[in-house]
């Protein structure tokens, strides 16, 4: 499969899941118990093990640091991040917290059981491939802005 016929398939297989499995409500705010659309989109962009600057999830989300400045200081006081120090006070390194798992899994745009009645019809060998194959595409767009 050449790069552009695996550009093609990506473009049409998202739509696809996203339309089949993503959910139809909005949140506007987050508190303590539940996080806005917007947080859960800063959310995605975490891992539990693998920490992130700041400066690192503005490039990959195309946005200013000071814009998510706020918004990732709110989330760690509602403890769905952990915030620790990097080498100085003014570099931060964030980790998703597993209260912050709980509320993505909570609020995600996609649907569990929309996606598990999808994952169900796959064998389980195309299950782990199509979760692993999705899991190294977001790794390289994590790593390539």
């Amino acid at each position: 499969m050449t790069i552009d016929q695996a550009i093609t398939r990506v473009q049409f297989a998202y739509p696809q899941i996203y339309y089949a499995c993503h959910t139809r409500h909005a949140r506007q705010k987050s508190t303590p118990t539940q996080i806005s659309q917007r947080d859960s989109e800063i959310l995605v962009h975490l891992d539990c093990d693998e920490a992130m600057t700041l400066g690192e999830l503005a490039r990959h989300m195309d946005l200013a640091p000071s814009t998510l400045s706020e918004a990732v200081s709110d989330l760690a006081r509602h403890g769905f991040v952990a915030k620790a120090a990097v080498t100085d006070r003014r570099r931060v390194a964030l980790r998703l917290t597993p209260q912050g798992v709980a509320a993505v899994r909570a609020t995600s745009v996609l649907e569990p059981e929309r996606i598990a009645r999808a994952l169900r019809r796959l064998t389980v060998k195309d299950r782990e491939r199509a979760v692993t194959g999705l899991a190294l595409l977001a790794q390289a767009c994590r790593k390539g802005r």
